[in-house]
């Protein structure tokens, strides 16, 4: 009798135990495909290089529909495992901004947040008996350490996406833009980059959208060479957008040097020119080679850029005038042939992801040996379905629309090359060019660097609406036709990341979770067959079971009468 209340006593304090330890401990063992579960180690780094306390205030609370409920839970279960690597405490505070006492404070709260960047997001409800509700609500979290504090936003809102993709897509970027929240809080230094000027290469209008977006990491600045080889020391990376105007030697010595030094550049280089505004206005443009004075040290880099224009059955569509002269217009959507939907490459964390990318009058490259010092990797080519006009040319709305899908024939033309490596010099053998103001000696042989070379500059180009003072900058990779936003801005982001050698950022975006959604199809067509399995295989594996177990019990149980 002694002993077995004693198990009974080891039995409860054992549950006991247990219960108690999950209490205050908790942990999760992650089993799942795409590891949505795990923290990565960049993200433990930046929280373990935070020397004081953190606190995070949370303002998505209150009543939630099923889709913010879960993006919330998502949200708190990633800084439950923060907090767990961290030497310093991680308080948490929880705010609802629609709880105040009277409507005149809850207004001046609203205010409050908005002024300090927090939008709020307008959510239809249904109360407990069916009516549909307008609910405000903030899915911004702040993060605060020492005297430095920065919003996070939670929800990704894409114009192109259903509410529930974008629940989704949120998700999947919630370790990152908490990432993105530590890594400025810890940042000591800021690193900088430069848009290049003086060639007419494209406004600050023009590249408004990626500017924006890389100031996030990056101190963004803009300027021309002006003869000095030393302006751009400081400058990890350099960017050329869709220069115009031929390059003097002067200029070239420096962007050479600077590439020999380590820098990198971002090409975005145009094969050729056409008339934008003519195209608009008649329907046609002249396409010539666009002379950049640019060919000799592409050479020497191991590129060339052709002075053709792509043509793709993979495109864009754009309005037309289908009705006859002298009628009243008729507009049509119809193919644009010459603004393909360039193909991504997969293998490189660059392009891995992006999906297609938005162009217009895009050129090929063509990569020149194969020098052991040089590794090259074609990130965006056309599709199967593709071709060249070689400039000079004309191309027109009409008659593009008269193309034989049998002469696009060319198969993934190559549109951006990146290329890592020690570069030779352009100038070895030779004079520096000029008056030039040069602090550093000369070397013929580059320090390991990369380079990306794009034959388009419509890919970092963002469209505008509008006129003059009064006009809006349009998403990068905006189709006006269909709404759909191209991935154009994270290409061109990932491709910075990677040009200053940051691609630990690049792998905290590469993080995906699948949606697991039912084969319509299949489950209408098996119907029957999955109630059955779902509703009376349970039904009739218990009633099985119970029937094993009374007949074992029985047997074991009942005496043999002799």
């Amino acid at each position: 009798m002694r002993k077995s209340k004693l198990k009974h006593f080891l039995l409860l304090f054992s549950v006991l135990s247990v219960l108690a330890f999950f209490t205050f401990y908790t942990f999760r063992i992650d089993l799942t495909e795409d590891n949505r579960y795990s923290i990565s180690p960049y993200t433990v780094q930046l929280i373990n290089n935070l020397n004081q306390p953190v606190h995070i205030t949370l303002y998505m609370n209150g009543d939630l529909n099923p889709a913010f409920h879960r993006l919330r839970k998502a949200t708190i279960d990633i800084i439950d495992d923060l907090s767990k690597h961290t030497k310093f405490a991680v308080s948490t505070t929880y705010v609802n901004p629609s709880q105040a006492g009277t409507e005149e404070e809850r207004l001046q709260i609203f205010s409050d947040l908005a002024a300090r960047g927090l939008t709020p997001t307008e959510v239809y409800m249904r109360d407990k008996e069916g009516k549909s509700m307008r609910k405000i609500i903030f899915p911004w979290m702040e993060i605060e350490t020492g005297t430095r504090k920065i919003a996070v936003p939670l929800l990704k809102n894409l114009r192109d996406k259903s509410g529930e993709e974008n629940i989704n897509i949120s998700i999947e970027n919630l370790e990152f833009e908490i990432a993105d929240a530590l890594r400025r809080l810890t940042l000591k230094k800021v690193r900088k980059i430069a848009f290049l000027e003086g060639h007419g290469e494209l406004s600050e209008a023009e590249t408004y959208e990626i500017t924006k977006s890389l100031s996030r990491y990056y101190q963004i600045d803009r300027g021309a060479l002006n003869k000095n080889a030393s302006v751009l020391n400081n400058y990890p990376l350099v960017i050329v957008a869709g220069p115009q105007t031929a390059f003097s030697e002067e200029d070239k010595y420096i962007l050479d040097q600077y590439i020999m030094y380590g820098g990198s550049i971002l090409w975005l280089i145009d094969g050729v020119k056409y008339d934008k505004q003519q195209l608009a206005e008649k329907g046609f443009t002249p396409v010539i080679e666009a002379d950049l004075n640019l060919q000799d040290m592409f050479f020497r880099y191991g590129v060339r850029i052709q002075p053709v224009v792509i043509q793709d059955l993979q495109c864009v569509n754009t309005p037309v005038n289908i009705a006859p002269k002298g009628e009243q217009a008729q507009f049509d959507w119809m193919p644009w042939h010459y603004a393909p939907l360039l193909l991504s490459s997969d293998i490189h964390p660059v392009s891995k992801n992006t999906g297609g990318i938005l162009s217009e009058f895009v050129s090929e490259i063509s990569t020149i040996g194969k020098p052991k010092y040089l590794e090259k990797e074609v990130l965006l080519a056309s599709s199967h379905q593709s071709k060249v006009t070689v400039a000079p040319a004309i191309a027109s709305f009409h008659a593009a629309q008269d193309n034989d899908p049998n002469t696009f024939h060319s198969s993934h033309l190559p549109v951006a090359v990146m290329i890592s490596g020690s570069f030779r010099s352009n100038f070895n053998n030779r004079i520096p060019p000029g008056d030039l103001f040069i602090e550093r000696p000369f070397i013929p042989v580059g320090i390991h660097t990369r380079q990306l070379f794009i034959a388009g500059s419509s890919i970092i180009r963002n469209e505008t609406t509008g006129i003059a003072s009064d006009s809006t900058c349009l998403p990068l990779g905006y189709d006006r036709t269909t709404g759909f936003t191209y991935g154009n801005e994270q290409f061109l982001i990932n491709a910075v990341h990677y040009l200053t050698k940051q691609e630990e950022l690049i792998e905290l975006r590469e993080k995906s979770i699948k949606i697991r959604l039912l084969n319509q199809g299949i489950s209408l067509q098996k119907r029957t067959e999955l109630q059955i399995i779902n509703i009376a295989l349970p039904f009739v594996c218990l009633m099985l079971f119970a029937f094993i177990f009374n007949y074992c019990r029985k047997k074991k149980y009942t005496q043999k009468v002799k």
